[in-house]
């Protein structure tokens, strides 16, 4: 909170699909069991992330409660794989300044139909991975990809018990969430309930995020967090789930490509989200550190990789000098 006070916070997620990416992890049922499989392949992310601005080593827990082990036989590895993720990430903060977040999101258990039943089971697995990030020593929890304002309400009430800071968001994959709030209601009444900061992540590209998070901005009075997946998501195909390729083929999760936003548009989400006034800005499934120090730099801050910033004015062929540039008129302007 106090670095919150003090200006935007910059995060940074997309351990999912970029550990996908590089080989490390299955998409369809994207469990983080490379936290115990490949463990420097974590510690490599978290390191490139931090280089690239990132204030925030978030856990990669994200998938690792019990509902998801469980499908891919591996309940019995729960706590290990949490202790893990936590400590992975309490070392990479420890090489800068940055702080630890836990991390807990929407479990598929909760059912708005039980929410005494259900919600009884969602509970304890939350209980379980907030006790385990409060004894790593993480700094706050995010709860994340809440699809239920039901289901985030059980894990602010867990996240309070262990007396850590709380930010909570939810998924815009549809115009409200799915028991039927509207964003802005749904974050009032997290922030009614104690969350320190409330806010939207995952779903939505920029274009279709920004619209969203002005109405929450001017719905809360705490500090407001955004993390929208780097596609372009439109009004027709608002969200990364919704988006057709030329074909009418459905391009979520593995055939995004195309549509990804270049890190001038996460740059300039950057600078838009933080003159709306939101405070904790980060970049969801598909984020890489490109993106981030993008933004990083947008928010005029010099980071580590700063120091690799592209200079094109020293390319042989489109830079200032460019002695060799007739033999390649294609590449230039004019």
């Amino acid at each position: 909170m106090e670095r919150l006070r003090d200006g935007v916070v910059l995060g940074a997620e997309g351990y999912l699909f970029e550990l996908e990416r590089r080989g490390y992890l299955k998409s369809g049922p994207y469990v983080p069991e490379v936290v115990l499989d490949l463990p420097e392949a974590v510690t490599e992310l978290h390191r490139e992330f931090a280089r690239a601005g990132a204030e925030v080593m978030v856990a990669f827990t994200y998938y690792g409660h019990e509902e998801k082990l469980r499908a891919v036989g591996r309940a019995g590895d729960v706590e290990a794989l949490n202790r893990q993720a936590l400590r992975l990430a309490r070392e990479a903060a420890a090489d800068g300044d940055a702080l630890v977040a836990g991390n807990i999101c929407n479990t598929w258990a909760y059912d708005p139909a039980d929410p005494e039943g259900s919600g009884e089971r969602v509970r304890r697995m939350y209980r379980d991975q907030v006790r385990w990030a409060a004894e790593e020593g993480a700094d706050f929890i995010l709860s994340e990809t809440n699809d239920y304002v039901g289901e985030a309400l059980i894990g602010l009430e867990v996240i309070r018990e262990h007396g850590l800071p709380a930010v909570v968001t939810f998924a815009s994959s549809e115009d409200a969430t799915i028991d039927g709030h509207s964003f802005e209601d749904a974050c009032m009444r997290l922030e009614a309930a104690g969350a320190d900061v409330v806010g939207l992540n995952c779903s939505r590209g920029p274009a279709t995020l920004l619209p969203l998070l002005e109405r929450v901005r001017a719905a809360v009075s705490c500090p407001v967090a955004a993390q929208p997946v780097p596609y372009r998501t439109t009004p027709e195909q608002p969200t990364f789930q919704s988006l057709r390729d030329a074909g009418g083929g459905r391009a979520f999760p593995i055939a995004l490509d195309p549509f990804t936003c270049t890190r001038f548009e996460m740059a300039d989400f950057a600078t838009a989200a933080r003159d709306l006034g939101v405070g904790y800005i980060g970049v969801c499934c598909g984020g890489a550190p490109h993106h981030v120090r993008a933004m990083a730099e947008a928010l005029g801050r010099t980071v580590p990789a700063s120091r690799y910033s592209p200079d094109l004015s020293l390319h042989p062929i489109l830079g200032d000098v460019a002695t060799t540039a007739e033999r390649y008129g294609s590449w230039r302007d004019g």
